[in-house]
């Protein structure tokens, strides 16, 4: 049996996580015997088997964790590319955001809050100047509107009508 780390909780349910970071996660009710959870875990052993050779793959495919002084180039670089992009694309499509900040996250390139101010992730640097346009002009469509229904697309496709292809180049 594949060793798992246990987390207890006040749930009534059980249920088998794997990480990015390949460590295999249990989560149980706090009353639930050992021997059960035991026996949970052996029962999904193919399961286990399978997602974490997956996911053992695709952590060998991922880049290393870049260094801070390779965040701070670019995030140097997104604060001189980004602010003039997003107003060049929003004196286009007039739509204005309160903000615009640089931050570091690494789950998703840019968001758009409540209040219209926009944040965009320093890891988009990374990618194709088309792909950088994909971004700004989605989270911009966020200013008018606020979810991913048919009048945003509708409106994504009217500025940009090769997003699709675009969207394929986002890493």
């Amino acid at each position: 049996m594949e060793p798992y780390e246990l987390i207890r909780s006040r749930r009534k349910t059980l249920a088998l996580e794997i990480t990015q970071d390949c460590r295999v996660v249990v989560r149980a009710p706090q009353r639930l015997s050992q021997a059960k959870i035991d026996a949970f875990v052996s029962g999904h052993a193919a399961w286990i088997a399978r997602h974490l050779a997956q996911q053992r793959q695709r952590a060998a495919s991922r880049p290393p964790a870049p260094t801070p002084e390779e965040i701070a180039a670019l995030k140097a670089q997104a604060r001189a590319v980004l602010p003039e992009k997003t107003a060049q694309w929003s004196a286009k499509l007039g739509l204005v955001p309160t903000g615009v900040k640089i931050t570091s996250a690494r789950k998703r390139y840019g968001s758009c809050s409540g209040k219209n101010s926009l944040c965009f992730s320093c890891f988009l640097m990374r990618c194709p100047e088309e792909a950088i346009d994909l971004v700004v002009v989605h989270e911009l469509c966020h200013i008018r509107e606020k979810n991913h229904g048919p009048r945003f697309y509708a409106l994504l496709e009217q500025a940009l009508p090769d997003w699709r292809e675009r969207k394929k180049l986002l890493y």
